[in-house]
């Protein structure tokens, strides 16, 4: 036990001392960092399918050039609209050869559409992460702060005092006393440094009130992406960071809450 605890430490340290000076940088370091991050991630989720049936090489690479052209396309970006062309060219690529494949069955519709799948969401998730940093690194910190509180604190509710369980069969430790309290503290912790360091006039009802959303959303995305890893029997989606698993387990509840956050700055603040 305390070696493990030793290995989580270390890895998160080191993982601290790579991300911290590319998140305060920004500008291309950042944007280099997120694409080859995304890249990392969505390795991991072809890798689940892999275990149930290997995609062909071919349009392995195909999925990583669409998810590149979805994610890479962002480092100028300041709003969260998508040029259609990026989006017709993702089916058209990896649908298509469907007509060449059909009779090998080496690459069928279910393959077709968990790839598809994937470069839309991790593509466009990683696409506003760059779109986030470059609005200001304190919205990015915000929304950092929003996920770690909530996790950290529903974990520490969750074993101190947690008697009901929240979703057993996707995630049987998390229970409803630790999600109440995670979600209480993230909102609290997230709106006091909004308020401190992003927009000190904003109001703060509203600012609460969205907070929320994004703790409640942020834990929404944890159960998701662990629906996922039991679907593919799975304990992790990697192992890039000992102890911690990999890209995606890390960043499962940052990507839903971001995705939440970026609807709510085109429909509220009109970004």
């Amino acid at each position: 036990m305390k070696s493990d605890l030793k290995v989580r430490v270390i890895s998160a340290i080191v993982a601290l001392i790579i991300v911290i000076p590319i998140l305060i940088i920004g500008s291309y370091a950042f944007y280099i960092g997120a694409c080859i991050i995304g890249c990392i991630g969505f390795y991991e989720m072809l890798s689940l399918r892999n275990k149930k049936k290997e995609i062909p090489l071919l349009m392995k690479i195909l999925s990583f050039l669409c998810f590149l052209t979805l994610t890479a396309t962002s480092i100028f970006e300041h709003n969260f609209s998508i040029d259609y062309r990026l989006l017709v060219i993702v089916p058209l690529v990896l649908l298509s050869p469907l007509l060449f494949y059909g009779k090998s069955k080496k690459y069928d519709a279910e393959d077709a559409l968990f790839v598809m799948a994937s470069v839309f969401f991790l593509g466009i998730s990683f696409r506003y992460l760059v779109i986030f940093r470059n609005f200001g690194i304190h919205f990015l910190l915000y929304l950092l702060m929003i996920t770690i509180m909530t996790d950290t604190f529903a974990h520490f509710f969750g074993t101190k005092i947690g008697r009901n369980k929240l979703c057993p069969y996707v995630s049987p430790n998390k229970t409803i006393e630790g999600m109440i309290g995670g979600t209480i503290m993230g909102t609290f912790i997230g709106t006091v440094y909004y308020i401190t360091f992003t927009n000190s006039i904003a109001n703060i009802f509203s600012v609460i009130g969205v907070t929320l959303v994004l703790s409640l959303v942020a834990q929404i995305g944890d159960l998701v992406f662990s629906a996922i890893k039991r679907k593919y029997d799975v304990k992790d989606y990697g192992n890039i960071m000992p102890g911690h698993g990999g890209v995606l387990d890390r960043l499962d509840s940052l990507i839903f809450a971001m995705l939440a956050f970026s609807i709510l700055c085109s429909s509220i603040i009109g970004f």
